[in-house]
């Protein structure tokens, strides 16, 4: 391996970050590069100014907040004691992942390329921003950036990275070795593994709580486009409390079917049991999985084969093909030219792993087990606004998931992971149990009582906002004012008799737009507008919060639009003093927002 030692830290969510720094570090070791890679709350900060070569990948979240295993690193970057020159013998570089639909789009990443220049440290490169908006999505910016990176790192002598001269030879080895068990084990570690939560402490990823469902029940018309289920389940027991604008988050599972089929085609036999070792000091055994593990554990729960790949799935899957001509399309696929193609082929058809290894059967065939781990990504948890309050219905949680599925031009419909695989379980038919953890969520909700809140949630993203009006609600809070959408009031007007219900009492004013149910579509911005002196009343003289979930197609635009115009007619505003007047709700947190592709 070369100098300089290479630091790669990581602030990750909902996983991406991870996925991204573990990706720098298989470059840097293909590279020759001595390369460690770590999430930023498990690094002893204060170490850092020992470091002469870091890359920080980070998320942003909610309304601009650094991911959970980030936030002690956050606080201690940020102190005003630090000397200027804390970082002064550090070269680092900043890649940022969020999602341009927000208002502090890649903040976190901002604000820490900022921070990092005060405190001394020489920028390699300009921030990197990574957008899930982009039709490549993140990728489409980190590419180039990367690039451009190793450039910079390695200068004018870089290791040459030239995939055809090294295969069909393996360019770099695999992270784990991966020895098959002739036998079963006597005793069952995935039974132990997955008994339930660890009574030490609350439900977590590598221990989630395995909640039993209680009722599955699609809550569309039966000619609704759309299948979307209200889910509920049983947490008692659990240790699990949250409150409105939290999220539960859930770890699905790959079909059965689809386990099979990729069983089949790389010649694995799904009983079979296996150990794995790591191959460099420092790197972890994936924490999810015990040892010895069985094969139809690995691909059912642990390998993500219904995503769309990566341009780095192709370059590892060329070097590791014996077939000529399979091996020279992989190359095409992977080089810098072939991007178009690559996306052509995969990204916009959304095309799975799995079914690109079906279209290269003598390649997957001869994919060694242990590579597995390099060529795949781990399934990674689906997040849900949590859509009920414990003051409502105490030791139950419920979510409104809306089942994915659409056309490409590929034969087969595409199907979400999660919402798929939930709506396939039914407790009607014996026990179900999903593993799930809660965190805190994106939306905060004021606790004073008299202030109001308009909550702006049309189709599935009035989810969030059942929680906070029956929280609210429940704990007499007034001022509740809901502007929902959705397309036909028969079909998919979700809670319909609840908010009717809510209204009698006087506990809730509900504005709706039906948005097929007249020839011009009518949808939540045109009644904020509609609703102009309201909604200014609350906003400027009752210091009302605004609040708005959904899509982030659209409907985020339309509605800051809606917004700006209101303030133009109702308060008298220019069109540069309502911008500034929305900016400050923002910056003040009386302007929320969580959306979502």
């Amino acid at each position: 391996m070369l100098s300089p030692q290479l630091l790669v830290l990581f602030g990750s969510q909902t996983g991406t970050a991870q996925d991204v720094s573990e990706r720098l570090g298989r470059e840097a070791r293909r590279r020759q590069l001595c390369c460690r890679v770590q999430a930023l709350d498990s690094y002893p900060v204060v170490n850092l100014i020992n470091e002469p070569l870091v890359i920080f990948v980070c998320a942003t979240t909610g309304q601009g907040d650094p991911p959970d295993n980030m936030k002690g690193f956050w606080k201690f970057i940020f102190r005003r004691n630090l000397p200027s020159t804390s970082l002064c013998q550090m070269d680092f570089a900043v890649l940022g992942l969020g999602d341009s639909s927000y208002a502090k789009f890649n903040f976190v990443a901002k604000k820490l390329h900022r921070r990092l220049l005060q405190l001394g440290g020489s920028a390699l490169l300009p921030v990197c921003l990574g957008d899930d908006q982009h039709e490549l999505g993140p990728d489409a910016t980190i590419d180039p950036w990367l690039r451009d990176l190793w450039e910079k790192v390695l200068g004018p002598h870089a290791v040459p990275l030239d995939l055809g001269v090294t295969t069909p030879a393996v360019p770099w080895p695999s992270r784990f070795t991966l020895q098959l068990l002739r036998e079963a084990p006597r005793r069952c570690s995935e039974e132990l593994s997955v008994a339930g939560t660890d009574p030490q402490g609350l439900p977590s990823e590598l221990q989630p709580f395995l909640a039993p469902m209680v009722t599955n029940q699609r809550v569309t018309g039966p000619s609704h486009f759309q299948d979307v289920r209200l889910i509920e389940f049983d947490i008692s027991g659990s240790g699990i409390s949250f409150a409105a604008g939290d999220v539960v988050l859930i770890q699905p599972e790959n079909a059965a079917s689809r386990v099979q089929q990729f069983c089949q085609l790389l010649g694995l036999d799904p009983d079979q049991h296996f150990t794995l070792q790591p191959q460099e000091p420092g790197v972890p055994c994936p924490e999810r999985l015990p040892q010895p593990c069985s094969v139809r554990r690995l691909v059912s729960q642990y390998l993500d084969i219904s995503s769309v790949p990566r341009r780095s799935f192709f370059e590892l899957l060329a070097c590791l093909s014996p077939h000529e001509l399979e091996r020279d399309k992989l190359l095409e696929l992977s080089s810098a030219r072939g991007q178009e193609e690559l996306c052509e082929y995969c990204t916009r058809p959304r095309r799975t792993i799995l079914e690109v290894l079906c279209d290269f059967p003598h390649t997957a065939s001869a994919v060694p087990p242990a590579y597995l781990f390099d060529l795949i990504p781990p399934i990674r948890p689906r997040a849900f606004s949590i859509a009920s309050s414990l003051l409502a219905h105490p030791e139950r949680l419920q979510i409104l998931v809306a089942v994915v599925q659409y056309r490409t031009r590929l034969k087969e419909p595409r199907r979400g992971l999660c919402s798929s695989w939930l709506a396939s379980l039914d407790p009607g038919q014996g026990p179900v149990q999903v593993p799930l953890w809660v965190r805190s969520g994106g939306l905060k909700f004021p606790e004073t009582r008299d202030t109001p809140v308009i909550l702006v949630g049309p189709g599935t993203g009035v989810a969030p906002f059942r929680a906070a009006i029956q929280e609210r609600v429940a704990r007499g809070q007034i001022g509740n004012v809901l502007f929902f959408g959705c397309r036909q009031r028969d079909q998919d007007f979700y809670w319909e008799a609840e908010w009717k219900e809510l209204q009698e009492r006087g506990c809730l004013t509900l504005i709706t737009a039906f948005s097929r149910e007249q020839e011009q579509k009518v949808y939540v911005q045109h009644r904020i507008r509609e609703q102009g002196p309201l909604v200014w009343e609350l906003l400027e003289r009752r210091g009302a919060h605004f609040y708005l979930a959904g899509n982030a197609k659209y409907m985020p635009a339309g509605v800051s639009d809606a917004l700006t115009s209101v303030f133009q007619e109702e308060g008298g505003l220019s069109s540069p003093e309502a911008a500034a007047y929305l900016a400050r709700l923002q910056r003040t947190l009386r302007f929320q927002t969580e959306t979502w592709a």
